[in-house]
């Protein structure tokens, strides 16, 4: 199939929709610290039927992720293990936004850390709900053209991160072909190939 850049984004931009309005926040309550996300209790009123039901948010800083390109035209992305799915997964390289951090600053320093490249030329390319179902928090996509290999990986003592560079029209069509298993690497990739500059 085919895909052009009008098409993917009126359907995409189709998807979008405004706060329903009505629902009523009857009491909230604080759960466990779970390290990367805060549990919170929001005991809710839905506005079609008067019922009263209890609502599970996870609270989270907002994360990033990198599309890094290189000169020679290809996209780094990291292979890692994920436990959710019990699988490894090629994605893009990124992380939690820091306290004291901006977005961009988070960007690079994920960058950095887990591929060891750095540089380039930066720009922004959008953001999205990291999952709006039971989520509060959003991730920022960044695409860095023209980086370098400057260090090597500083990986924490629980990551374990391969660098893999895959040339720009193979990622394009791995993309269209549904093998990135990452909703956020899918979302920042859409951006990259088909939004309109």
């Amino acid at each position: 199939m085919k895909w052009h850049k009008r098409k993917v984004f009126s359907y995409i931009g189709g998807m979008s929709g405004s706060k329903k309005e009505g629902w009523q926040t009857l009491r909230q309550e604080a759960g466990p610290d779970l390290r990367l996300f805060r549990v919170r209790f929001d005991d809710m009123r839905n506005p079609r039927n008067g019922e009263a039901s209890r609502m599970v948010i996870l609270e989270a800083e907002d994360s990033v992720n990198v599309i890094p390109a290189t000169a020679d035209g290809r996209i780094l992305f990291v292979r890692q293990y994920r436990f959710g799915i019990g699988a490894y997964t090629l994605e893009l390289p990124g992380g939690i936004v820091d306290k004291g951090e901006d977005h961009r600053q988070a960007a690079e320093r994920e960058l950095l850390e887990e591929t060891g490249y750095s540089g380039g030329q930066w720009s922004y390319l959008g953001k999205i709900a990291s999952n709006p179902v039971f989520m509060d928090n959003y991730i920022h996509h960044w695409v860095a053209r023209g980086v370098e290999r400057t260090s090597a990986q500083q990986l924490d003592p629980g990551e374990e991160v391969e660098v893999v560079a895959i040339p720009q029209d193979e990622a394009r069509r791995r993309l269209l072909r549904g093998e990135f298993q990452h909703p956020h690497a899918v979302n920042a990739l859409l951006l990259f190939f088909f939004q309109t500059p």
